[in-house]
């Protein structure tokens, strides 16, 4: 089992520049279902325990230009966090001419100097790590200019910046292999370079290249282009990125002494992918290449449910580090080690966190939560569906560990609520699973995914975007469902009592939920099983618009059992379900004369068999909403269903001499 590696702050400086060096533990046999989603939180939180750097004022200025290309050229070592070379940025003016360019690096680098369109900027003037140059003649509105930096330094390590650091190095013991590389997220890419940390500001294209001594390789994202021989021992890797435009915190690098080992992804209508495995070395790749081997698998399948690989004309990759857990750079992912759903978990981030990236970390469950989901679905896949079943049970217990907590993140500055297992991950996977079963049509949901990947590709988008296409799909507004269970909190909590007298099952669903001061009551559909005599069952799907809602089920069996939400596909606590004989429901259709309906359950036709005058028909559903109503007549004895979703309706008949007659039936 892949395991979180704990620092402890009193142990994070023996000396300037050095990190405590702690044992690896020996590894564990790769387990099924490790808990990828709390790796990834604690890899993220670990390494930025600070806030944002750039001041508010700051982030205006950065705001005035749009990135458009970045190319890193720096030396590293797998030994050191020393740092230097320059970075150069490629941009364009917004509606105003600029005469300054604003940025990010960390305070303790030193700036040896800044070229803006060739000419050397004598103005820079820092505030922490807030740098602003002044520029030599100003930059005319909608202009491209080139801004280059070149720098030096060590990147801040311990109680000076975050612990476990944006650039961090160490020896993994197991495998005596020392590592440098790069975790940026959220806001710490400035610490080992110059850069522009706004999440809706992609840069188009990137290059990273990369000195170091010819011993080691090192891992980065897109396509390596080449490794060019230099004087002293030492060699430069120019990795080339342009599949896609790529934000600030996927932007990677990661140096050792590594073994590459590269398997292929045959994706349907897609090329072939090489998967560029840098692991530490044989003993390494010997103990993981089982786990590593499923990920071309796992690729495949997931190009297959919402759309090709986005960087299918590059690569996908992993480079190992003693990371604790796995980040999901853009192309190449870095882990510490392979088990099943930590794999599945990065490689789905490709799609939802790297290709189509939150705009807001207000917004982060739209990558933990689908990131986390894609677990799920690879577990359905390739292993079983006991094991899903088994991992969206755990999600759900785990979202309901406390009794609140929204996924929407009200304080974008606090590391350790953005990364939340319990929201972010756990929370978010569950909601992503009731919009699945909202839409009750896998073919609609999956089309919803490659929708919201299609449209935002290359972009960001927020909660109110995904909101927005599962509108389209599901025919109807859901504000109602992410006023819930996005921006509310808690639970519903079911009591259900249930009772059978003669043909009739009454059922009474009474609602509580965790947090009534936030989110007083979710309106919810639930699925019903009733388990009859002969061992035979009956689904059908209620919709709860009510605190209370009461309803009744025609049958000509006996019941034996009631069971709520059997799949386990609503976020909620187990529902106590309890026999009660005095339930009897005098509602008005039960009143009403008993009207002969069939076939029933239907499927597109209820037919009418004893109608003998005309009447007009209402259809409504659990709640009283009417959704259907037709006029009918002993030549036409019938309803066409189609419109109506799976679940359980009333329907009432009304004569022109006031005679009412009703019947309950269900459309599968």
């Amino acid at each position: 089992m892949l395991r979180f590696y704990s620092f402890l702050t009193g142990l994070l400086l023996l000396a300037p520049g050095l990190q405590a060096q702690t044992p690896d533990p020996a590894p564990a046999r790769p387990a099924l279902t490790d808990d990828a989603a709390l790796l990834c939180s604690q890899a993220h939180t670990r390494t930025a325990l600070r806030g944002p750097a750039a001041t508010v004022p700051h982030r205006r200025k950065m705001d005035r230009y749009d990135v458009k290309y970045y190319k890193l050229d720096i030396a590293l070592e797998n030994n050191s966090r020393n740092v230097g070379g320059n970075v150069r940025m490629l941009a364009r003016t917004l509606a105003q001419p600029l005469d300054s360019v604003a940025f990010e690096l960390y305070s303790t680098f030193t700036i040896d100097s800044v070229v803006v369109n060739g000419r050397r900027a004598n103005g820079i003037r820092r505030a922490d790590s807030d740098v602003t140059v002044l520029l030599p003649q100003a930059v005319p509105a909608n202009t491209l200019f080139s801004t280059v930096v070149y720098y030096r330094g060590t990147a801040p390590n311990g109680n000076s910046a975050a612990i476990g650091n944006a650039l961090n190095t160490r020896l993994q013991t197991t495998y005596g292999v020392n590592v440098t590389w790069s975790l940026s997220e959220p806001f710490s890419a400035h610490e080992w370079w110059p850069c522009k940390q706004v999440l809706t500001d992609k840069a188009d294209s990137l290059d990273v290249w990369v000195t170091t001594s010819s011993i080691n390789k090192v891992g980065s994202n897109g396509m390596l282009e080449r490794v060019t021989p230099l004087p002293t021992g030492k060699s430069r890797y120019e990795w080339k990125h342009r599949a896609k435009p790529i934000d600030y915190y996927l932007v990677s690098v990661a140096v050792a002494p590594y073994l590459e080992y590269v398997n292929y992804a045959n994706p349907v209508g897609g090329p072939r992918i090489p998967i560029v495995n840098y692991v530490y070395n044989q003993a390494a790749l010997n103990f993981y290449r089982t786990e590593i081997d499923r990920t071309p698998g796992f690729l495949e399948n997931f190009s297959e449910l919402v759309g090709l690989y986005p960087f299918a004309s590059e690569k996908y990759g992993h480079s190992m580090a003693p990371i604790g857990g796995g980040m999901e750079h853009q192309t190449m992912t870095t882990q510490d080690g392979f088990s099943f759903t930590l794999t599945a978990h990065e490689l789905f981030h490709q799609w939802f966190g790297d290709n189509v990236t939150c705009a807001s970390w207000e917004d982060i469950w739209l990558n933990e939560g689908f990131a986390s989901y894609g677990e799920y679905l690879s577990l359905d896949r390739f292993s079983s569906a006991t094991s899903a079943r088994t991992w969206i049970a755990n999600a759900q217990t785990t979202a309901r560990q406390q009794p609140g907590g929204s996924l929407r993140v009200a304080d974008t500055t606090n590391v350790g609520r953005i990364f939340s297992s319990r929201l972010s991950y756990k929370k978010g996977a569950a909601v992503i699973h009731m919009l699945r079963y909202l839409l009750n049509d896998d073919v609609k949901f999956f089309r919803a995914l490659r929708t919201y990947q299609s449209t935002y590709s290359g972009r960001t988008a927020r909660t109110i975007d995904l909101q927005r296409i599962f509108e389209a799909e599901a025919g109807r507004p859901l504000q109602y469902f992410f006023d819930q269970w996005y921006a509310g909190e808690g639970y519903p909590i079911f009591n259900v009592r249930w009772n059978q007298v003669g043909p009739d099952v009454f059922i009474r669903n009474t609602q509580t939920v965790s947090m009534p001061a936030v989110t007083p009551f979710f309106d919810v559909e639930l699925d019903y099983r009733l388990v009859f005599s002969d061992n035979t069952s009956q689904a059908l799907r209620v919709r709860h618009g009510q605190a209370i809602s009461s309803f009744s089920v025609p049958t000509n069996k006996t019941v034996t059992a009631v069971f709520v939400d059997p799949d386990q596909w609503v976020l909620q606590v187990t529902p106590t379900i309890l026999r009660d004989n005095a339930l009897v429901l005098a509602t008005a259709a039960a009143r009403a004369a008993r009207l002969s309906v069939y076939p029933n359950p239907c499927r597109e036709t209820l037919r009418l068999p004893n109608l003998t005058t005309r009447a007009t028909a209402e259809v409504t559903d659990a709640t009283g909403r009417v959704l259907l109503r037709q006029t009918v007549d002993p030549q036409h004895a019938q309803l066409d269903t189609r419109t109506l979703a799976a679940g359980l309706y009333h329907l009432r008949l009304t004569t022109a001499t006031g005679s009412v007659s009703a019947a309950r039936f269900v459309r599968e």
